[in-house]
């Protein structure tokens, strides 16, 4: 049986049904199930060292999964920063003790993981952070405030950025920690959006002690650490396959144009081809740079490219819905499932051009990292961050 059939027929009997109305308890419980049965099966971390508790394989054999798992609503989105953000940056900036503490329990789900990154006064501009750690001995002691966490109410761990040596320019003190949920001092609260839902997050740190073995790379070059965070990040966002539920890909908005009678529309047609082709065209790009990194060249600043990309798409994906629904788009009849989820996947866009970096983010460092132009002014790059008036500092 190949690889692909192997993949096919595990997730035909394994992957669970939706629950309507589940509470946030249940649905992580599930995950937590699921996750943990993918890795017992050896599909979880394919392309992780087995020796921390991956599979070794190669970036092909992730593709493969995850075109057959696209045809499914996998209950793994609780993961997401986990799998995507966090594991691989411990896999290449940790040590083997914390490789050896931290990567398994993550693949398997015991264990959640958030990102620590914005503030109130810094988030396009992350290396402006204000939240502080201060050496105690063998401990660091925290103090601060982050924004827009996703997922922190659920998690055990996070990866935090906090400042740690104000005397040197804003990118050079900075230091990456791992920190634990639910240690005294830390505080987490919601926050909701439009629809009433609570997928970000403030998370607040008072006094909280970290001990010395906490740092993920090296002190004082956390920006680094963010940087390697940050294209893992691009890669995953851009580079993940659109699943075949979401109303917003090219199948199910052309599914929609024959149901509501516009699919012979030159203008609905036209829309549709230009917006299969630019799906194609990222699908393609993103197995380039998988195929490349699987070679030994990973992707780098062209993590942006995929991330942008990935925005855009987006965008014209709901340009094409508008234009196909009209007013369902925005409005629909009670007992219209269909309608009401083409909806909130249209108000769910506008955060694809702000959630890891902004498109205007991504634009400067393509143009400066891929293409080579000059760099963006920044007259507060070689100043002391003690001098710079950032944020709500004095």
């Amino acid at each position: 049986m190949s690889f692909r059939e192997t993949v096919r027929a595990w997730l035909a009997e394994n992957v669970p049904k939706t629950v309507e109305n589940a509470s946030a308890e249940e649905r992580i419980a599930t995950a937590k199930r699921f996750q943990a049965a993918l890795h017992d099966a050896g599909l979880a971390g394919l392309t992780w060292p087995a020796e921390y508790g991956g599979q070794g394989r190669t970036a092909a054999d992730q593709q493969v999964f995850d075109e057959e798992a696209a045809a499914y609503d996998l209950p793994t989105d609780v993961f997401m920063i986990s799998m995507g953000m966090c594991g691989p940056t411990i896999v290449d900036l940790g040590t083997h003790e914390q490789k050896a503490r931290y990567v398994r329990p993550l693949l398997r789900g015991e264990e959640i993981w958030c990102q620590l990154f914005s503030e109130p006064g810094a988030g396009s501009d992350v290396a402006s952070l204000q939240t502080r750690a201060v050496r105690d001995g063998e401990s660091w002691v925290v103090n601060g405030q982050k924004v827009w966490t996703s997922g922190a109410q659920h998690a055990d761990f996070g990866a935090l950025l906090a400042r740690t040596n104000p005397d040197v320019p804003k990118h050079k003190g900075i230091t990456m920690f791992i920190v634990d949920m639910h240690a005294p001092g830390v505080t987490v609260r919601p926050l909701k959006d439009m629809t009433g839902q609570a997928p970000f997050n403030e998370v607040f740190f008072d006094n909280v002690r970290l001990p010395a073995d906490a740092v993920l790379g090296e002190v004082d070059a956390g920006w680094f650490a963010a940087v390697t965070m940050l294209g893992h990040e691009r890669v995953s966002i851009g580079g993940s396959v659109r699943r075949r539920y979401d109303p917003l890909t090219y199948a199910n908005l052309a599914d929609l144009a024959r149901r509501l009678g516009r699919a012979r529309d030159p203008v609905v047609r036209t829309e549709l081809a230009g917006l299969y082709a630019a799906e194609r065209a990222l699908s393609l790009f993103n197995t380039r740079l998988r195929q490349e990194a699987d070679a030994g060249s990973p992707p780098g600043a062209r993590g942006s490219v995929a991330k942008l990309a990935g925005a855009e798409l987006l965008w014209r994906a709901v340009r094409v819905a508008g234009l196909i629904a009209g007013v369902r788009a925005a409005a629909w009849d009670e007992g219209d499932p269909a309608a009401e989820e083409l909806a909130i996947a249209i108000n769910a866009t506008p955060a694809s051009s702000i959630a890891g970096g902004t498109n205007q983010i991504q634009r400067g460092i393509i143009g400066e990292r891929v293409l080579g132009l000059p760099k963006e002014p920044q007259v507060d790059r070689d100043v002391p961050f003690r001098e710079l008036r950032v944020g709500t500092q004095a």
